[in-house]
C-alpha cells in the first residue's frame, strides 16, 4: 500500500460563487499543505476576499467543496471551523480597542471556558484556576513571540497600526491554530514592520507546523515570504507555483504583476 502522507491542511475544490449575474469565483481550486505558507494574489475583483469568506464559512459556495485536514467542512459554520483549528485576521484591524493587549489575547481563548460554570468562578475551583493559568501562559508566550511585552498593559485603541497588526496576529495564534488566514497583513506597515511580520509568520510555520494562506497586495512581501503562490484572475486560478516561477510567468506579468524587481 502506498503511503500518501497527511492530507492537505486546506483544500478548496472547484469553488463557484455567484452574486446574481456576476461570477466571483469560477471553478477555483486552491490547496495549502501542512506547514506551508501560501500566498494568494490578484487584481481587485479577482475573487480573493470571496475565497477567504468561503474558507472561513462566512459564505457557502454555490458549487465546490472545502476540506480542512481532509474533513469536508463545506456546511460547517464559522464557529465550528474555528474550533477545528481555523483562524482569520482581517484587512481592517478589529481589536477590542478598550481592552489591553493581554486582554485581547485572553479573550481569543475564552471560548474554551474555564470549567464548572459560574459556581466554579465563585468558589475558585482548582480546575478553573488551572485553566486560567494555562490561558495566561499561552498569552504570555505569544506576547513574547510577537514582541509586545512593552505594551501588554496598553489599550489597543492607543497603539500604532504596526503594533495592532501584531496583536491581531497574536490573537490568531494564541489558541494554537492549525490553519491561519491572513487578509492583507502588511497594510499600513512600513518596511521594517513588514519584515518583522514575515519573520513571525515563518517562525510559526517552522516551530509549530501552522499552515498559512495569506492575501496581500505587497508582491515583494508575498514572493519573499511564501513557499507557494496562487494567482487569481477573474475568479479563476491563473497560476500556482513557487515564487520564482510565478515571478517569471508571462501570463501572470501581463495580468497582474507588471515589472517586478528580481
Amino acid at each position: 500500500m502506498t503511503d500518501t502522507g497527511p492530507p492537505d491542511a486546506l483544500q478548496l475544490t472547484d469553488i463557484e460563487v455567484r452574486f446574481g449575474g456576476v461570477t466571483a469565483l469560477d471553478g477555483a481550486s486552491v490547496r495549502v499543505g501542512p506547514g506551508e505558507i501560501c500566498g494568494l494574489i490578484g487584481a481587485n475583483g479577482a475573487g480573493k476576499t470571496t475565497l477567504f469568506d468561503v474558507v472561513s464559512g462566512v459564505r457557502t459556495p454555490d458549487a465546490g467543496r472545502v476540506h480542512l485536514h481532509g474533513r469536508d467542512v463545506t456546511a460547517w459554520s464559522p464557529h465550528r471551523r474555528a474550533r477545528a483549528g481555523l483562524r482569520r485576521t482581517f484587512q481592517r484591524v478589529q481589536p477590542f480597542g478598550w481592552l489591553t493587549v493581554e486582554e485581547n489575547l485572553l479573550v481569543a481563548s475564552e471560548w474554551r471556558g474555564g470549567g464548572g460554570g459560574a459556581l466554579a468562578d465563585v468558589v475558585g475551583a482548582p480546575g478553573r484556576r488551572r485553566r486560567e493559568r494555562e490561558r495566561r501562559a499561552r498569552a504570555d508566550a505569544v506576547i513574547s513571540r510577537c514582541g509586545l511585552g512593552a505594551v501588554r498593559h496598553s489599550p489597543c485603541g492607543h497603539l500604532p497600526i504596526g503594533a495592532v497588526r501584531l496583536v491581531e496576529l497574536g490573537r490568531a495564534l494564541v489558541d494554537d491554530p492549525t490553519v491561519v488566514l491572513l487578509d492583507e497583513p502588511t497594510s499600513g506597515l512600513d518596511h521594517a514592520e513588514s519584515r518583522r511580520f514575515a519573520d513571525l509568520v515563518r517562525s510559526e510555520r517552522d516551530e509549530r507546523g501552522t499552515a498559512v494562506l495569506l492575501v496581500e497586495h505587497d508582491v515583494g512581501f508575498v514572493l519573499g515570504t511564501c513557499d507557494r503562490v496562487v494567482v487569481l484572475h477573474l475568479g479563476r486560478v491563473l497560476a500556482d507555483g513557487p515564487p520564482a516561477e510565478i515571478r517569471d510567468d508571462p501570463a501572470v506579468r501581463n495580468a497582474y504583476l507588471g515589472a517586478v524587481p528580481a
